[in-house]
């Protein structure tokens, strides 16, 4: 060989040498999974497959248990994989946690990011929010594949920015009763499509057994039901703890849709007596619930 070519020559076999190394090393690095699961459209999808209706009033879900059996999905399908952790997004009002919100929150490898809910219950922000986290995590290379549950169009944007960063979109569905439940732009640009079935969800949905109330039942005073309304707020306290009762406090005499609906379920509950339709009972009881809370503050 030319003397000239000599250093030339060394120092294109080193840099061979590196790359070699470096894609070695590429080679043995985990590929990393996330799970984003619209928690709106999990409830809705899962709720009318099970239990025949999309009120979250009327059924119940097992959250750790379901969030697990999507954790076990993802490990079959992703099995060079890792999980990051799984991303649950939901609405509430004022953006405060509700106690099941608080629960899943407290999940190992489970992050919630909460919306808002307008006065219709419809959430606001959650797409946004998905967006962020998947173009976030696909940017900095934090991902390589994302596992999306969800249905919306508005997902579309969320999908292409991840893409972008050359992440891979996975759309898991729920199966529908009739027709469909996912958009079809939505469908048209992710990279795969799985679709979970009836006897997936079966095991974590069940739907709420009415309280047989019996028809001889005497109706509770109003003082009987206010009681029982202050009973639940040092229950909903102790769980709860005093930053959720400052976050409460401000939007008195309101309370939010979720809290309101809990505090019926649980007093008709301890009074064995429907308040459905008994206007002044349900006013007893909001301003039992109250008083409790606004005297510990």
């Amino acid at each position: 060989m030319n003397d000239d070519l000599a250093p030339l020559s060394a120092r294109i076999d080193r840099t061979n040498e590196l790359l070699t190394r470096m894609l070695a090393e590429v080679a043995k690095t985990p590929s990393t999974h996330a799970i984003f699961v619209d928690a709106g459209y999990l409830y809705a999808a899962a709720g009318r497959l099970v239990a025949g209706t999309e009120d979250r009033r009327a059924f119940d879900l097992d959250a750790e248990g379901l969030i697990e059996a999507l954790i076990d999905r993802a490990r079959t399908i992703f099995a060079d994989s890792r999980l990051l952790r799984v991303y649950w997004y939901d609405g509430a009002r004022r953006r405060i946690h509700t106690s099941e919100q608080q629960s899943i929150a407290e999940l190992p490898d489970v992050k919630v990011r909460l919306g808002n809910l307008n006065a219709n219950n419809q959430q606001k922000g959650v797409d946004s929010l998905i967006r962020s986290d998947l173009e976030s995590l696909a940017r900095h290379r934090a991902i390589s594949d994302a596992a999306l549950l969800g249905g919306d169009e508005d997902l579309v944007s969320a999908v292409e920015a991840a893409q972008g960063y050359g992440a891979r979109v996975h759309l898991w569905g729920i199966e529908a009763p009739e027709g469909r439940n996912q958009a079809e732009p939505l469908l048209w640009e992710v990279d795969s499509q799985r679709t979970l079935d009836l006897d997936f969800f079966k095991p974590y949905v069940s739907r709420r057994a009415a309280v047989p109330y019996e028809a001889t039942t005497v109706r509770p005073t109003r003082d009987d039901v206010r009681f029982v309304g202050a009973q639940i707020a040092a229950k909903w306290l102790a769980e709860r703890g005093r930053a959720a009762l400052q976050e409460l406090l401000p939007g008195h005499p309101y309370l939010p849709g979720s809290v309101d609906q809990d505090l019926l379920v649980e007093a008709e509950g301890l009074l064995q007596y429907s308040l459905r339709g008994q206007a002044d009972l349900r006013r007893s009881l909001r301003d039992g619930f109250w008083e409790h809370l606004q005297g510990q503050y």
